[in-house]
């Protein structure tokens, strides 16, 4: 089924999405060019997600994006999107251990990017965070299971909340989420008995990525789904495209043609 035909996706929008059991569909942008794209084919949500550290930057982690960096990559989005709902993430340092930096950060995010809501990894640890930028006014989004973030305290990228003290903690946390406020849940990486489970339980749509299909919607990273990143293949990533390979392949053409002077011709010059 697709979305509701609507000029802008809205917070209230998914949740009529999963009262309706109409499957929400979202993926990263970091830029203006690629966020045209995917927001003129459909897409309900668009997250600038902190994997531009990695994707756009090459680092090993999202860990060294700065939030001036994810202001920036959020507000060339911005300028490309008129119908999708845009998530930006809080950069790690910026709202774990201090609910008044988090808010801080949060405002600058929405004044200077034009955002419509900001995404948090973390569940009990960070509510603090969350309860004070939902008083502002700004739309959270919660993320619950494997948090990229928290990559040094656990050592690993390996499905999460497979133990049943870190499920039944999961579950906790995604229902004290939903009672802070949050419009929407991101589920990583962890067994899809328990998204459904946590799906069944909450009232607020929750968006799978390594989550199985019984959540109320899926997210993917862009340039993996698209081929163009291909040093990452977890089971649950479905690469729609091999754009690494065709990129490669047209700029040896274009090399070739440059050294042969077979470009420009005549009819490609004034």
């Amino acid at each position: 089924m697709k979305a509701p035909n609507v000029t802008k996706v809205t917070t209230h929008v998914l949740q009529e999405m999963k009262l309706r059991e109409v499957k929400i569909s979202m993926l990263t942008a970091y830029d203006y060019s690629m966020a045209r794209i995917v927001d003129r084919a459909g897409i309900d949500v668009i997250l600038v997600g902190d994997s531009a550290a990695n994707v756009m930057a090459g680092h090993k982690t999202t860990l060294p994006i700065t939030l001036n960096e994810m202001i920036y990559h959020a507000s060339s989005v911005m300028r490309a999107v008129s119908r999708a709902l845009v998530v930006v993430d809080l950069p790690f340092g910026t709202y774990q251990g201090n609910s008044r930096e988090a808010l801080l950060s949060a405002i600058r995010i929405m004044k200077e990017s034009n955002a419509n809501a900001v995404k948090l990894e973390g569940g009990r640890e960070i509510i603090e965070s969350v309860d004070r930028i939902l008083s502002a006014g700004i739309p959270v989004m919660g993320h619950l299971g494997l948090t990229p973030q928290s990559i040094n305290k656990f050592g690993t990228y390996v499905v999460r909340a497979t133990q049943e003290e870190e499920a039944l903690k999961l579950v906790e946390d995604a229902h004290l989420l939903t009672e802070a406020g949050c419009f929407a849940l991101v589920l990583e990486k962890i067994p899809a008995v328990l998204a459904a489970k946590v799906t069944r339980e909450i009232s607020i749509p929750t968006i799978g990525i390594g989550a199985g299909n019984q959540v109320d919607g899926q997210v993917l990273v862009l340039h993996d789904m698209l081929g163009i990143n291909k040093d990452f293949s977890p089971r649950f990533l479905r690469r729609y495209n091999n754009l690494y390979d065709e990129i490669k392949t047209s700029v040896e053409n274009y090399i070739s043609d440059v050294k042969q002077l077979k470009f420009p011709n005549e009819k490609e010059q004034y």
